[in-house]
């Protein structure tokens, strides 16, 4: 009797085990697991594009450095070499993460207000690259070469030949401020294999914020076609403001904000 007595107890304590774990699965499956499916992960959006921002014509003052810190997104500056404030502003943006390239001073076919210095296609291949070299010099940080003016440099090919084979020398990019239809440069940088891009939409030929943020739409469309756009602005108060304002808005619209070099990796650039 002792014996069927034990084991009735033995079954009966696991029968007891057998229904406390049916209760505790029933408890976590019903009560422990929805919690853990809400906390769903975040969904990083769909990029609808690549989008560089190079800001002209900084090295005249500083009066807006601190505003252009204050943006805090990648953008590129083309600085103009030997001016009071150029190497100043080259280290300032070296310092807070932004690129910098050389902006050129290249012969127009307007008669504008030359900058010291500026390259003529007149002039000899050892004039051509002294003056390179001097604006390399003065700019270190430099990640490569934007035309300032130029429209008619930048048709003339043996000038442009002379350059780009300079700048292939020297591992650096030339970006096509792109301002005559008949530029050669994205001939020739093919060519010589330089690593090149050329500019899309200039964003403040109107200082009107209004202006700005429209042609800044344009660049946004431009991404979303073709998977990035390169739009040129300047150092200037209300495109700052407006980059302020409007980059991170476009960022949150699934936009990616990168710098030249960045576009240029890509061959995709290559126009």
């Amino acid at each position: 009797m002792r014996r069927s007595s034990s084991r009735a107890d033995s079954r009966y304590r696991v029968i007891i085990i057998i229904l406390v774990l049916i209760i505790l699965g029933q408890f976590f499956a019903f009560w422990i697991l929805p919690k853990a499916k809400k906390e769903k992960p975040k969904v990083k959006l769909a990029k609808k594009g690549e989008i560089a921002i190079v800001l002209d014509d900084w090295g005249y003052n500083t009066s807006n450095l601190e505003l252009l810190r204050s943006i805090d997104m990648p953008i590129t500056l083309a600085v103009l070499p030997n001016l009071p404030y150029s190497k100043q502003v080259a280290s300032f943006a070296n310092e807070h993460g932004l690129e910098v390239i050389l902006h050129l001073p290249l012969e127009p076919k307007e008669k504008f207000r030359l900058e010291d210095n500026t390259l003529m296609v007149s002039m000899s291949q050892k004039q051509a690259i002294d003056i390179l070299d001097s604006g390399l010099k003065d700019l270190v940080y430099a990640k490569g070469v934007s035309n300032h003016m130029g429209s008619r440099a930048t048709e003339d090919r043996r000038l442009v030949k002379i350059i780009f084979s300079h700048l292939k020398e020297n591992n650096l990019y030339f970006f096509d401020s792109f301002v005559s239809s008949e530029s050669v440069c994205a001939e020739l940088a093919g060519q010589l294999n330089l690593r090149f891009a050329k500019r899309d939409i200039f964003l403040d030929n109107s200082s009107n914020p209004a202006y700005i943020r429209g042609q800044i739409n344009k660049l946004k469309a431009i991404a979303n076609k073709r998977g990035y756009a390169i739009g040129i602005g300047h150092d200037r108060k209300n495109t700052l403001m407006v980059l302020k304002e409007i980059m991170p808005v476009i960022e949150k619209e699934g936009f990616k904000f990168v710098l030249l070099s960045q576009l240029i990796r890509n061959e995709r650039s290559r126009y």
